[in-house]
């Protein structure tokens, strides 16, 4: 795939631009309009006003939060933003991975673009240099309330910058004054406002708003495909995803799923009525499932790359009319609903596929195939015990991915001397996502292992079984290429973990939007 430029500060950034940088992908670039330069020259050059005349400037000539009103003498303005990021540096936890922290640089830099923060033009060039060369900050993921933004997670941000901290650089940790040198760079020297305009901001929850709604997406899809392969396997009634029945409850996502797994499945062609009319709801309802996600979908992404076209600091720096504008755009309150949504969506999803898994697993409800799935046959059959414990592990997956959907925004403490009294929980709304992600990933991962297995031992006990999509025949030989039925029982964790990162990697294009 040929590298293409992200340009910030141009047009409006969206979603699929921090993924693709955040996979390395695509190349930053700033936007060569004069009128970008011009609006953040007028922003450094009005705060170095401000600053010879004596003005008071909040977080530039004063304490941070409840400390405002405490006085920095002007001489020592430019050791203020130093000071923030060292005693921001308290973070644990496991750091993010590399591909978080490239969309974190992404965002950050995507917010101060838009020119009212008040920087230096220097300072994002040097973001984009830390992304193009991958000059990574390692970055904890605890410690951040979501207001005043992502002040812990991006001091350290602002800590590499400064060669105060440490990167990850060609594959060795060191620190970022390292790394510059190798790349014949010198730290910064930030200004003024410039530590609390690179950390007073959502950048962290937002950039994995951008990577959990680009799996959600997959999944969604996903989850029709495994639906199909389901129905086939339990010789279902085709009927349950006609176009007509769908005509007359018009949730446009919902259709979408319906139409897509009647397409899956050839109905029209090939329309199969099975002697149950009516197959249990995690098939017959799995339109109605899965439509929720996919209609919530495009407005969780207007959300998302509304905030992430935002300047989402604090003081606004308006520079052109010469105006410090105090508010609270640090504020993550539309992430976490976001995020706090999205989580119920998919964990919906794992719930779903689990019990699809109940059903194939289970010869009371199963239509005719084996117990467990198992492909032995003979004497062996008593011995073998097929998907048998794969069901337990999604009961577990299930379990732990449903227990994460309590909202995150209502778990709001009053901090920082109830200064940050109302906060958002963003970014924990946000982590929560992707471990729901995660988990949901692995049921339906193992539930399409299972359906594939159901498929294969349908077709052996029914040779008229209708014919799928083409598509869907493709993506039958294609898991055939690398996974053998389970006929003797053999360790299943390898193979599970393989087809995950297959499914992370999106290894199949599902349907056209």
């Amino acid at each position: 795939m040929p590298i293409e430029n992200v340009q910030f500060g141009g047009k409006r950034t969206t979603i699929n631009d921090i993924v693709r940088l955040s996979k390395g992908e695509a190349q930053a670039q700033l936007s060569e309009d004069p009128s970008l330069r011009e609006r953040i020259a007028a922003g450094t050059r009005f705060l170095d006003t401000l600053l010879r005349e004596d003005g008071v400037i909040y977080g530039v000539t004063t304490g941070y939060g409840d400390s405002c009103t405490v006085t920095v003498p002007t001489e020592l303005a430019h050791e203020l933003p130093i000071h923030l990021t060292r005693f921001h540096g308290c973070g644990l936890g496991r750091h993010f991975d590399a591909s978080s922290v490239r969309a974190i640089l992404a965002t950050r830099l995507c917010s101060l673009a838009q020119g009212y923060s008040g920087v230096s033009w220097e300072l994002l060039e040097r973001l984009v240099v830390m992304l193009n060369e991958g000059v990574l900050p390692l970055i904890p993921e605890e410690g951040s309330v979501g207001a005043s933004g992502d002040l812990t997670p991006l001091s350290y941000v602002a800590g590499a910058l400064i060669g105060e901290r440490d990167v990850h650089f060609n594959g060795t940790t060191m620190n970022s004054k390292e790394a510059f040198a190798k790349l014949d760079l010198l730290p910064l020297q930030l200004r003024p406002k410039e530590g609390l305009a690179i950390m007073n901001g959502t950048a962290v929850m937002t950039a994995l708003a951008c990577q959990a709604w680009h799996r959600a997406d997959y999944l969604s899809r996903l989850s029709a495909r495994v639906t199909a392969l389901a129905s086939i396997a339990l010789d279902g009634n085709s009927n349950h995803f006609d176009e007509l029945l769908f005509a007359v409850k018009p949730h446009r996502g919902q259709q979408d799923v319906a139409r897509w797994i009647q397409q899956d499945i050839n109905h029209v062609e090939h329309p199969r009525n099975s002697d149950r009319l009516q197959d249990r709801y995690s098939i017959r309802c799995a339109p109605h499932i899965i439509g929720v996600l996919r209609d919530a979908l495009p407005w969780f992404a207007e959300t998302i790359e509304n905030e992430l076209n935002s300047a989402n600091d604090n003081p606004i720096i308006d520079g052109i009319g010469e105006h410090v504008l105090h508010g609270g755009h640090f504020y993550g309150g539309h992430i976490a609903m976001v995020m706090d949504s999205m989580k119920t969506a998919v964990a919906n999803l794992a719930d779903l596929h689990d019990r699809q898994m109940a059903l194939l697993m289970d010869t009371k409800m199963n239509n005719g195939l084996p117990a467990n799935l198992s492909a032995a046959s003979g004497p062996r059959a008593s011995i073998n015990h097929g998907f048998k414990a794969v069901q337990i592990g999604c009961s577990a997956w299930t379990a732990e991915a449903l227990k994460l959907t309590m909202p995150a925004s209502v778990f709001s403490r009053s901090t920082e001397c109830h200064n940050q009294d109302k906060v958002s929980m963003g970014t924990i709304a946000a982590r929560d996502c992707l471990r729901v992600l995660e988990l949901t990933e692995q049921v339906l991962v193992a539930t399409l292992l299972a359906a594939y297995q159901g498929v294969q031992l349908r077709r052996q006990a029914t040779p008229e079984l209708r014919q799928p999509a083409a598509v869907v025949e493709a993506m039958l030989a294609d898991i055939a290429n690398d996974f053998a039925l389970v006929d003797e029982d053999r360790p299943l964790e390898a193979e599970l973990r393989y087809w995950l990162e297959q499914t992370r990697q999106q290894r199949w294009e599902l349907y056209k939007d």
